[in-house]
């Protein structure tokens, strides 16, 4: 997915208020100005900010937008990290569309943002008139060499597993897509520090055959697109 217009470079300061990151930039005149992005991450963002990381924003010329600015990544010197959650679908559709995510490729339909009962599904696929329900989970939390998730308890999260075993009970195919958006990754393991009933329920799905994938993204100033699959393992 290509970014539509060039990243404006800036210093990380602080995140405040969940949804406000200020930045630093040199002006024309090469003073320092600091301007504020929207940061569309609504989790803790635990090991992708600190101190000096570089921050990569989106501008907007939009009357309608309070903030200009929306934070899309940071770099914290060893890789770009993927922040702005609103674009992980967009990836993940165009990944199933262009066929990186082999386990997902050529589908004879593709619906996004499918309903199903009174809640919603990220992706709804069908192949040759088998059903497939895909929930979409971004992921930028690293601990060592291993991408973790999730980096907060998630009762949504534990919900859509237990939705993703009752899909796979009525038999029809269930996946969970986790999208690691860094590339200062090796593995992706469970977190049972943070969350240990989503672990436990993650285990329990993946016995009962819902389908656990974990693609990585490689990322740049111009785009960001899924690459590769990584190993799922519990870590050292």
């Amino acid at each position: 997915m290509l970014f539509k217009s060039e990243l404006i470079q800036g210093t990380f300061l602080k995140r405040y208020k969940r949804f406000f990151v200020d930045f630093e930039v040199t002006d024309q005149s090469g003073q320092p100005q600091v301007l504020t992005a929207h940061n569309a991450n609504t989790g803790t963002m635990k090991s992708c900010i600190g101190e000096n990381y570089k921050t990569f924003s989106s501008f907007h010329d939009d009357p309608n937008r309070k903030l200009k600015y929306s934070l899309e990544m940071l770099h914290n010197g060893e890789s770009f990290i993927g922040i702005n959650t609103g674009l992980t679908n967009k990836l993940v559709h165009e990944g199933i569309l262009n066929g990186v995510i082999k386990e997902l490729e050529n589908p004879s339909l593709i619906k996004p943002e499918f309903k199903i009962g009174n809640s919603r599904i990220d992706f709804y696929l069908e192949y040759e008139n088998k059903k497939c329900f895909v929930e979409v989970k971004n992921v930028t939390l690293r601990e060592g060499k291993a991408a973790k998730f999730p980096d907060a308890v998630t009762e949504r999260g534990q919900k859509h597993l237990e939705e993703l075993m009752e899909i796979k009970k009525n038999g029809d195919r269930a996946v969970l897509l986790f999208i690691v958006q860094r590339e200062d990754v090796e593995y992706f393991d469970l977190n049972n520090d943070i969350d240990k009933k989503y672990s436990e329920l993650l285990l329990k799905a993946m016995e009962s055959g819902v389908e656990i994938l974990v693609y990585r993204c490689d990322l740049n100033l111009k785009e960001i697109k899924i690459s590769k699959k990584m190993e799922i393992k519990k870590g050292p």
